[in-house]
């Protein structure tokens, strides 16, 4: 069994622990030593994010080779076509190549926080909520995915990573859990990269809180 902590994380966190000028880093969040990130999310992103006191672990969800399903609502410029679904669901040729065939469909708009700050509206352009499933790890891929089909994502939230979500979870709550995934043999013994500043690995334990009674539930009209 591996141990695994879920966090929401809120826009503009860096997903590091090391400090960076007057960023809020995971630092703020994550106070049990020995727990790394599971892979990024970019600074003006939020959502789920995994960290893990296991090596092995750790690289089977971040590497793109294991393709770990991860599921996005991005609020994107525009009323998006059926075509522009399909072709993100094809694939989309960026700069660095071909993206891997994707899961693309419009959704109702979730029932999720309030982003603070809110994101830039036009009142003479409407928005669409969509949600991508993807399998690689692109930098900023879902961004980059929705512009090259017209519609720039204006909010991006990343729901799911396999079958772990962030509901019942506001931003910056965590909770910690063990798993027992199944691991290639020739992954297991990968160490742990050491990403913790000195002041970050220092900490009481982990919180247990649960969700605030007004945190939103996070669910979409199917």
């Amino acid at each position: 069994m591996s141990n695994i902590i879920l966090l929401n994380k809120p826009y503009h966190v860096l997903s590091q622990f090391s400090e960076s000028g007057e960023k809020t880093t995971l630092a703020s969040f994550i106070k049990t030593p020995g727990f790394y990130p599971a892979g990024r999310l970019d600074f003006d992103s939020e959502g789920l994010m995994i960290l893990t006191d296991d090596g092995a672990l750790q690289h089977h969800l971040a590497h793109p080779q294991f393709k770990m399903e991860k599921t996005y609502w991005a609020q994107v410029e525009g009323i998006v076509s059926a075509m522009a679904i399909e072709q993100l669901a094809k694939g989309v040729v960026l700069k660095d190549g071909l993206t891997r065939p994707a899961k693309a469909r419009v959704i109702a708009p979730p029932h999720v926080w309030d982003r603070r700050p809110p994101i830039r509206e036009r009142k003479d352009i409407p928005t669409t909520w969509i949600e991508l499933k993807i399998t690689e790890g692109k930098n900023r891929q879902v961004r980059r995915m929705t512009a090259a089909v017209g519609h720039p994502t204006l909010r991006l939230i990343r729901y799911a990573i396999g079958a772990w979500t962030i509901e019942g979870l506001a931003p910056g709550e965590q909770r910690q859990m063990e798993t027992n995934i199944t691991i290639p043999s020739k992954n297991k013994q990968r160490p742990l990269k050491n990403q913790r500043s000195t002041a970050a690995k220092t900490g009481g334990q982990a919180s247990t809180r649960k969700p605030t009674k007004g945190s939103k539930l996070l669910k979409t009209k199917r």
